[in-house]
């Protein structure tokens, strides 16, 4: 039983990535890499926005009860995305010259709203 609800879980993820992914490319992003992982953690979407880099986390929730999906991104969670996005830079041979910039994409209710948040959090 705890393998499918997990296995659902994973799904249902995938696809809150796919769906945000397509939102952002109709918005003019354009998709550097999509889960990115490293040994700091992972990155849902990694997009350039004109001269912007964009590292997106995506988060879904079936209920808004306790914040939602948007609560559930703590400062811990924050600071592995900080570092796992140095390690793109650094990986990717990126200068930091260019802006940088940590979105949230969530999806929350049943059916699921969509809401974007840029500069959702920063390095500072």
């Amino acid at each position: 039983m705890k393998k499918n609800i997990i296995a659902n879980t994973k799904k249902e993820g995938e696809r809150a990535e796919r769906l945000a992914e397509h939102f952002l490319t109709t918005k003019g992003l354009r998709k550097l890499a999509r889960n990115y992982s490293c040994r700091f953690g992972e990155i849902d979407l990694i997009m350039q926005d004109g001269d912007s880099i964009v590292f997106i986390e995506v988060r879904a929730r079936k209920s808004c009860q306790y914040g939602g999906a948007i609560a559930s991104i703590t400062y811990g969670k924050q600071q592995k995305i900080i570092h796992a996005a140095r390690h793109f830079l650094m990986v990717k041979n990126i200068a930091e010259k260019y802006p940088l910039r940590f979105d949230v994409v969530s999806f929350d209710g049943e059916p699921p709203k969509l809401n974007w948040i840029k500069d959702a959090f920063s390095v500072n």
